[in-house]
């Protein structure tokens, strides 16, 4: 943990004296001082180890020891200390509670909370203690007192725009008990809905903070109003910690004028934090950082008749899901496990699209699990789903990697193919007949209730020209150009970089000229071969002229080797010496756009990941997806809505230029999603492109509902003659 070098003085109740802090050199921790504090810190694991070792008589002596150590360091008064303190008791707490001693264990959760009620309020080290102590309650059938303390914990995290990140454990407990009253109680929905978003993915908050980061460094006003709303809420905290302090001592005239004079100056700064936020809101870059969430209410307000929003929460090994329209909410618990859903996931994806012996495949698609995975999934509202004509879905845990309108919702057409897969020389790729939940509801993918209200109310790009489109890098052949000055300022050599055959396989610009046309070439421009490099599309001071902009190239969402860093990036040609070949989502997200809509018609924009590579994507763990950082590096940077691959776009049959025509094909006014749905149904009902992995990849990201509003008449291209051979192979 962080030692500060900081010390607090003794509070004398008897004659009211205030608490400071003892800030001189002299007054410093000593380098013996430090290495107490560590040593009990050491002491304090080890007690941590024996209890997850089934031995609660050696973690209590362990735990008793290492706070006596860390309390014999100036008799317990290091600002420090009182972390380690708490954390040392609730270890102890647990300790004793393994042991059996339930009143004990009581008393020791009740101390540790105290210990940083006092220093720490408003924090959320505060909050994890008090919903470590909500959890203890639960495990002794006190849920009536353990619901009271969450409910003021998620309060108080709420309204001051925090989450519950890293405190899952803690927290189950909760939705658990939250799931199981919601039948008779519709104010647990709703505060489930409010405690499940400030469970924030690991992934995502790491991809915020590097875009916050990146956000604050820049010079322009929006960055400037950045900084400044961040100094101001620190100030504010700092306010109202001093504020707590103060209110545990026993009022008197010097603390009621001390308190006074601390109201005025939060007034005051809460004031400046007001006019600082609604600057800020303007900014897109600002509005994708943010945090916030909404009340059930909120959201109910800007769902419309014929839509409903169709959440999930994973918690531990538990899976949950809500279905909320604009006249109610149902909340379940799945009949699946988190375990489970892995594994359903990874064996319907597999035979989707894998790579084998370096060489990506797709079999015979796993129908049974596709449907067994709808079922248990979404049980309670299975024979509803598809009566509702479009859905917005925020996935969690597995279904990250699996779009929701591969499902099946009915039994129709299994037998039937389940029958093909027996026999040699019928079409294991014709799955013509399956009721696909994408055949009768258009889903799109939210990645928070707040970014999808945000993207319903966002006004409509005020861009001249309709269509950018980029793609089809130029080849760099057997080697790639040397980085030069592009290694010192990216901190990446030669080793660290990506193999050429990521720039020697250039997706075809056909599905942009296609575009183009659509677009009856009015107002419309692409940006290919040689002249489609990073450095030229960071220069392009246009980028703000074009409605929809359109990326065909490669994404690349993992680290080239487990030693290197990940940069998630799009492929582009190379440019002069300060060119990578890579737009970077840092890059995207300084990007200046002003697009209702962005394509990412790329090779796994969304695929499959390393840990660190999701991370900075934006997802918790390996083997998620990319396409969370990815959009909100493009919705930072001025994007409205995305729309992005789950697996690398097929070639075969034309399907992608197929399903990309198809969007311009659209009747004025038509919705992405409309739009979206016609053109995969075509698919879906043609013998060739039947199997999911023709038609059901793309993800609309944002609001489906937004027309796209140019006035393209033309047609979806033709396909090609072919046949699935079995093992469709890109």
């Amino acid at each position: 943990m962080t030692l500060t070098p900081q010390i607090v003085a003794g509070v004398n109740s008897g004659s009211n004296a205030r608490a400071i802090r003892q800030t001189s050199d002299d007054e410093r921790l000593t380098p013996l001082e430090r290495a107490q504090i560590i040593d009990a810190q050491a002491v304090h694991l080890l007690g941590t180890v024996e209890r997850l070792r089934g031995e609660p008589a050696a973690a209590k002596a362990a735990q008793l020891k290492g706070l006596a150590d860390a309390m014999a360091v100036r008799e317990g008064r290091v600002t420090s200390i009182v972390r380690l303190r708490s954390q040392m008791l609730g270890e102890l707490a647990l300790a004793e509670e393994a042991a059996g001693d339930k009143e004990a264990a009581d008393a020791r959760f009740l101390e540790s909370v105290s210990a940083l009620a006092v220093e720490y309020p408003e924090t959320n080290a505060l909050a994890s203690a008090r919903a470590r102590y909500a959890a203890f309650l639960t495990r002794q059938g006190r849920d009536d007192e353990a619901m009271k303390i969450y409910h003021d914990v998620v309060g108080t995290l709420a309204n001051s725009q925090r989450s519950t990140s890293g405190m899952a454990n803690m927290m189950a407990p909760y939705y658990r008990l939250l799931a199981a009253r919601a039948a008779a109680d519709p104010a647990a929905v709703a505060d489930f809905f409010v405690a499940s978003q400030l469970q924030v993915r690991p992934g995502v908050a790491d991809t915020q903070a590097v875009l916050a980061r990146e956000l604050s460094s820049g010079t322009e006003e929006g960055s400037r109003l950045f900084r400044q709303a961040t100094t101001l809420n620190r100030d504010i905290e700092r306010a109202r910690i001093e504020d707590a302090r103060l209110a545990q001592m026993i009022a008197s005239p010097e603390i009621n004028a001390l308190r006074a004079d601390l109201k005025v100056r939060l007034d005051n700064l809460g004031f400046q934090q007001a006019e600082t936020v609604a600057a800020l809101s303007a900014y897109p870059q600002y509005r994708v950082v943010a945090p916030g969430k909404l009340d059930l209410a909120e959201l109910q307000q800007v769902l419309r008749a014929d839509e409903a929003y169709l959440k999930m929460l994973v918690v531990g090994d538990a899976v949950y899901a809500m279905l909320i329209d604009n006249k109610g909410a149902q909340l379940w618990r799945s009949d699946l496990s988190a375990a489970q859903l892995d594994a359903a996931v990874d064996s319907v994806r597999s035979t989707i699209s894998i790579v084998e012996n370096g060489r990506r495949v797709t079999y015979p698609f796993d129908a049974a699990t596709a449907r067994s995975l709808y079922s248990k999934l979404f049980g309670p509202v299975a024979d509803r789903l598809p009566t509702i004509a479009n859905i917005i879905f925020e996935p969690d845990g597995a279904m990250l990697r699996l779009p929701i309108n591969l499902l099946i919702t009915s039994d129709a057409g299994l037998a039937a193919y389940e029958a093909k897969l027996d026999d040699p020389e019928a079409d294991a790729f014709d799955m013509r007949g399956i009721a696909w939940l994408g055949r009768t509801t258009r889903p799109s993918t939210a990645v928070s209730a707040l970014s999808f209200r945000n993207a319903r109310q966002a006004a409509p790009s005020n861009a001249a020209n309709q269509y950018f489109g980029l793609g089809q890098n130029q080849p760099v052949g057997p080697t790639l150009p040397s980085l030069g000055t592009r290694a010192a300022a990216g901190g990446v050599d030669d080793s660290c970089h990506w193999d050429p055959i990521q720039w020697n396989r250039p997706i075809s610009a056909d599905e942009l000229n296609t575009a183009r046309s659509a677009m009856g070439d009015r107002a419309a421009a692409l940006l290919t071969g040689g002249a489609f490099t990073d450095t030229a599309v960071k220069a392009r001071a246009d980028l703000d002229d074009y409605r929809i902009i359109h990326f065909a190239t490669h994404g690349l969402v993992t680290a080239p080797r487990p030693s290197c860093p990940a940069r998630p990036a799009l492929v582009t040609s190379f440019g002069d010496s300060d060119s990578d070949g890579l737009l970077t989502f840092q890059e995207i997200y300084d990007l200046k756009i002003d697009a209702d809509l962005v394509i990412l018609s790329a090779c796994d924009t969304a695929g499959a990941a390393s840990v660190s590579a999701t991370r900075e994507a934006g997802v918790a763990s390996g083997g998620g997806n990319a396409l969370d950082g990815l959009v909100r590096a493009f919705i930072g940077a001025g994007g409205r809505s995305v729309i992005a691959s789950h697996w690398p776009a097929p070639d075969d049959f034309d399907a992608t230029k197929r399903l990309i025509g198809g969007l311009f094909a659209a009747r004025q006014g038509e919705s992405v999603a409309d739009a979206l749905w016609a053109t995969q149904m075509r698919l879906m009902d043609e013998k060739q492109t039947s199997h999911p992995y023709y038609w059901a990849g793309f993800a609309i990201i944002g609001d489906g509902g937004q027309a796209l509003l140019h006035g393209g008449t033309a047609t979806a291209a033709a396909p090609k003659k072919g046949k699935a051979d079995g093992r469709a192979a890109r």
